[in-house]
């Protein structure tokens, strides 16, 4: 599952187990009794409690599958059954986009963030990022766990950040890289690995994290998570799901997990 080396059996256990908790799969049969979302794993805290406040307004629980956004939207380019799709970045939404698989009226730019160096709660690191920025040798013999730096969102930000700094060639052979951020800041969180890259949001769900240290906003593009109806959804349930996102309880619940809410909030 990590495509990373030298970690024990017991961690990838441990990381199997929490990654099973996180990606719930969606059996086509339930996918067609609800409003099926397919978000971004860093979504989980805040979207599991949107859910919960939105049932009302929707007339049902939505069924929500988190993952990496790359995996989410190769899924729904295969054809998996979802209404919803939540990305943690542009990029995904418009490769979706551009092979017709959105509603494109309903491509909304919903959420920001920020991406933050964490290490174990424990540690006595500080640091500051900035230009020159010794992450390599702040890392030392351990590892630096990150997303997937390819495709996953979260790796992806964090890589410009670190070539933009001018750390990245030295970092580049200590990166453990997993399949969405949170399998990254269960790495620094199991003690795992030493130091992470994550969502300012992830560290702030996570207390067995610490934050040592912000990315400066202008090291990497905006972070902007958008959302879209998909083509294929049938789902009467999904505008509701959608405009109860835009609401003024989403809005509350997003920002208590650390997001910037990037529109203004329609009425419940």
């Amino acid at each position: 599952m990590l495509a990373c080396k030298g970690f024990g059996l017991g961690m990838a256990a441990a990381i199997g187990g929490i990654a099973a908790l996180l990606i719930s799969g969606v059996p086509a049969a339930l996918a067609q009794e609800n409003v099926t979302v397919f978000a971004a794993a860093s979504l989980k805290n805040a979207l599991d409690d949107i859910n919960t406040a939105c049932e009302a307004d929707v007339g049902e629980k939505a069924t929500i599958s988190y993952a990496g956004s790359s995996a989410l939207a190769k899924q729904i380019e295969q054809g998996a059954p979802a209404d919803i799709f939540i990305s943690a970045d542009l990029d995904w939404m418009e490769y979706l986009s551009e092979k017709n698989l959105t509603k494109k009226d309903t491509e909304t730019r919903l959420l920001g963030n920020r991406i933050v160096l964490v290490a174990p709660a424990d540690s006595s690191v500080t640091a500051e990022i900035k230009d020159g920025f010794d992450l390599a040798g702040l890392v030392g013999d351990g590892k630096l766990a990150m997303a997937n730096t390819d495709s996953v969102p979260a790796g992806k930000y964090g890589k410009a950040a670190l070539e933009k700094l001018g750390a990245w060639a030295a970092v580049e052979g200590k990166v453990a890289q997993s399949e969405n951020v949170r399998a990254a800041l269960a790495l620094v969180a199991t003690g795992e690995a030493p130091f992470g890259i994550v969502y300012q949001t992830d560290a702030a769900a996570e207390p067995k994290v610490k934050i040592v240290a912000q990315f400066p906003e202008d090291s990497h593009p905006p972070i902007i998570y958008p959302v879209a109806q998909l083509a294929e959804s049938k789902d009467d349930d999904a505008g509701a799901f959608l405009k109860c996102l835009q609401s003024s309880k989403a809005r509350e619940l997003f920002e208590a997990q650390g997001f910037t809410v990037l529109l203004p909030p329609v009425s419940n």
